[in-house]
């Protein structure tokens, strides 16, 4: 038992405290704004340096007054006080959590144990406390963090004083139960291709068929939004004669071009009418019978109101009827202009590699282009901040290199928010209130969109997607996965770009993606730097989908019938490999396994379009470059030909043969290619064919 120290201050002195007085706060912020000791509230937002954080708030009042003290020590030592030695400060998220947690386990104590002090609880009572959470959670997830945060208690016990823990839990043998799932991979989801796919499209049509279609729709409303508040003010009003002068020539003018009148249900609206026309709206009582006379003739729509043209296409059919100000409806200048919103999301986050936090912080004027001798963009540099696996709490600046789609959809953001907000904010993902009945930014003061908000900004996206097939007859909806539909987050993006990086599939994806252009691309910014991990993520994607072909070649023994100057010796890796994975049981289902056997059984063995490269540096022609890295072929570069590292499979094979038949078509084209053109396909063709000779007679 460890003795604990008494040189705790004295409650007296805690009591008026500021319990952030030694953290940095958001910008704007005074320490005397904030909570003191003493409050049972801790609004945690001033201490909340990231834009998207959201305004949490600790209730001491929900603790059982006999813990309340005990739990605000330990918050307090957390936020502000002396860390026991070797400690890192939690984030204020971590707080947060941890005091969901506490407030349980001291809710348990005052329900179960009759309110036992800190002090008192034995070994007894934590092996009861476990059986508690093995009957009520079957997470096992869920019980490790609860016991994780009396460990906690025990760890911070100087911030406790003589009430504290008299024993750690971790020394008691009950305590415990094994968490297999320590130490663990990356095991966010990825995103199903045949989701991911219709995603992107239907989010690159927002971005560059439907977007200015949208942005039209918030430049007609503002100038009525600005009317109608004037009209409720201090605007002078329209002389009588002329507002009557203006009704009647908006109505002969709507009855000369067939236009129906603003109005929902069959129903004119006077509000919409005055608005639009510039008047009081008691001066449209004069003409009632005008008006109801109007509607029958021409009926009325709620899309007249801001009587938007719609350019955008889609099949080459206009891709809505109109947009509407109901709030209620998936055509209204609401909810488009947040679809507009998490579509720019969509091809950020994929595009990009960029974790929330770091989408989340993109400002107006991030987005940088680098131009070449002719003035044509070459690359497009995003800045913004960047906070895991960093020293400062409020984040480093740093920048990543995007394609154009991304920096089309910054711009786009950019413009949103220009003509809705009037530039009021730069953030470019602050939550968006572009009409009636938007909502706005949160009751913590987050200047961006929480990780909750995004989240069902997506899946929102996705159901509008689906609604908007279904009422059309599209096919081209976003799938159901496994009978439900497919739970998008925002940690999926930057999973699924590696993955896509890794194995470069086609479909929809390949339009959007380069696939080596767009990773070299990337690795040139912050996504390519050992901090950000991403490039870490492909290389793990990569060797997997290796290893997946591997084992798929040995399971079918094609290992056995390589040709080729390597081809016994990829037989001899490849067969120790397969000995490997009967020994330990691996599974090419099983990521984490299979993983961890190529990083420690790596057979070099890398198959390819052209050939099999069996990795042995001292013969790779690939690596003649001064300063390559020697640990692995650059297969940009290789020369399946000439290599004495090559074995070739069936289907390298029939790539070979592929590529004799096209060169032959080529040679029998008309018109006639140049003879300088004709010399070298048919260099290549004797090469190939010589090649592939050889093969053959050393089988």
């Amino acid at each position: 038992m460890s003795e604990i120290p008494d040189s705790l201050p004295d409650l007296d002195d805690l009591d008026g405290a500021f319990v952030f007085h030694g953290r940095r706060l958001r910008d704007g912020v005074g320490l005397g704004e904030t909570a003191r000791f003493h409050d049972d509230l801790w609004p945690l937002a001033p201490a909340a340096l990231q834009g998207q954080e959201r305004g949490l708030t600790l209730r001491f009042d929900t603790v059982p007054p006999r813990y309340r003290v005990a739990a605000k020590r330990v918050c307090y030592t957390a936020l502000s006080g002396a860390l026991p030695p070797d400690e890192i400060r939690p984030s204020i998220v971590s707080i947060a959590t941890y005091f969901y947690s506490i407030r349980f386990f001291f809710r348990w104590l005052e329900d179960d144990q009759g309110g036992c002090d800190l002090g008192e609880v034995t070994a007894e009572v934590l092996e009861q406390y476990q059986r508690f959470l093995l009957e009520r959670f079957r997470s096992r997830n869920r019980r490790h963090h609860l016991r994780a945060t009396v460990v906690l208690l025990w760890r911070y016990r100087h911030g406790l004083g003589p009430g504290g823990l008299r024993l750690d839990p971790r020394s008691v043998d009950a305590w415990s139960e094994p968490y297999r799932d320590a130490p663990r991979e990356n095991s966010t989801a990825r995103i199903p291709e045949e989701v991911h796919s219709r995603l992107l499209v239907w989010a690159q049509r927002f971005v560059d068929e439907f977007s200015e279609d949208i942005l039209s729709s918030v430049k007609r409303w503002d100038p009525l939004r600005r009317c109608h508040r004037s009209s409720e003010g201090a605007r002078p009003r329209n002389a009588r004669g002329q507002a009557q002068a203006r009704i009647r020539d908006y109505l002969e003018e709507a009855l000369r071009l067939g236009r129906p009148l603003p109005g929902v249900a069959g129903q004119p609206s006077m509000f919409a009418l005055a608005r639009t026309i510039g008047c009081d709206r008691r001066a449209l009582d004069a003409h009632r019978a005008a008006i109801r006379s109007a509607a029958q003739t021409l009926g009325v729509s709620e899309y007249a109101y801001l009587n938007l043209t719609i350019d955008g296409r889609i099949d080459g059919l206009p891709w809505l009827e109109g947009v509407c100000l109901d709030p209620s409806r998936d055509d209204s200048i609401t909810v488009l202009t947040q679809m507009l919103q998490a579509a720019c999301y969509i091809v950020i986050a994929f595009l990009s590699g960029m974790r929330d936090s770091e989408v989340k912080h993109l400002r107006r004027g991030c987005s940088s282009v680098e131009r070449d001798g002719n003035g044509d963009t070459y690359r497009w540099n995003v800045s913004s901040l960047a906070f895991k696996g960093e020293r400062e709490d409020a984040g480093v600046p740093a920048t990543w290199v995007v394609g154009e789609s991304a920096a089309r959809a910054i711009d786009m953001l950019e413009r949103i928010h220009r003509d809705r907000a009037h530039d009021h904010t730069d953030w470019l993902f602050a939550p968006i209130k572009a009409a009636p009945g938007a909502g706005s930014a949160g009751p913590g003061g987050n200047a961006a969109m929480t990780l909750a908000g995004t989240n069902r900004q997506l899946n929102r996206f996705v159901t509008w997607v689906n609604d908007y097939c279904a009422a059309r007859g599209r096919d081209d909806g976003i799938p159901d996965v496994d009978g439900r539909p497919w739970r998008v987050t925002t940690r999926q993006f930057r999973r699924t770009l590696a993955w896509y990086i890794a194995r470069r599939p086609g479909g929809a994806i390949a339009g959007a993606i380069a696939y080596r252009h767009h990773s070299v691309q990337m690795f040139e910014g912050y996504a390519g730097t050992s901090e950000s991990g991403f490039r870490a993520e492909v290389e793990a994607e990569e060797a997997l989908a290796r290893g997946e072909h591997l084992l798929a070649m040995i399971d079918r023994h094609e290992h056995n019938d390589l040709v080729g100057p390597a081809a016994d010796e990829a037989e001899r890796r490849l067969r120790e490999l397969g000995e490997q994975v009967m020994f330990a049981g691996t599974v090419t289902t099983d990521r984490r396994r299979l993983l961890r056997l190529m990083t420690r059984q790596d057979p070099a063995v890398y198959p390819g379009h052209y050939a099999t490269c069996v990795y042995n540096h001292s013969k790779a022609l690939c690596r003649t470059r001064t300063g390559a890295p020697a640990d692995a072929p650059d297969l940009t570069t290789c020369k399946p030909l000439a290599c004495r590292n090559v074995a070739l499979s069936a289907d390298n094979h029939s790539a070979w043969r592929t590529e004799l038949t096209a060169i032959d078509a080529e040679l029998s084209s008309r018109p006639l290619l140049p003879p300088l053109m004709v010399a070298r396909l048919e260099q290549r063709r004797d090469q190939i064919r010589d090649f592939l000779n050889r093969l053959e007679e050393s089988r």
